[in-house]
């Protein structure tokens, strides 16, 4: 048998044997379990969520103040676009605490709020 048929022959079922491998699935670690698929999952312990109007937008468009007095910040780099949030929308938003302020992850529109013209 030639040398490269001998080759051929020993990498063939090293090459079954590592997509084998790759096509299966870990158990996560110990202590910890995968939701099913579909499932939701809870925010981490970090992340709070706070529903109110906004009342104030701040003009740098990296701000916004709820009508409860709840201010929350865009992440760093980050700015609100024009139109997407306005004053008098009902919002549920979702942030962590980041060197005492309250960066947002997450904001939903609940109400559009009044009506503009």
């Amino acid at each position: 048998m030639s040398t490269f048929a001998l080759f051929v022959a020993m990498l063939a079922p090293a090459i079954f044997v590592a997509a084998a491998l790759a096509q299966t699935q870990l158990p996560p670690p110990a202590g910890r379990s995968s939701p099913p698929p579909g499932a939701t999952t809870t925010a981490p312990e970090s992340e709070n969520a706070v529903e109110g109007r906004i009342e104030n937008i701040d003009p740098s468009r990296t701000a916004i103040t709820l009508s409860n007095g709840t201010k929350l910040v865009t992440p760093v780099g980050a700015v609100l676009k024009p139109g997407v949030v306005t004053e008098g929308m009902l919002v549920v938003a979702s942030y962590r605490e980041e060197n005492g302020a309250k960066v947002l992850t997450g904001l939903t529109v609940k109400d559009r709020g009044p009506a503009t013209r």
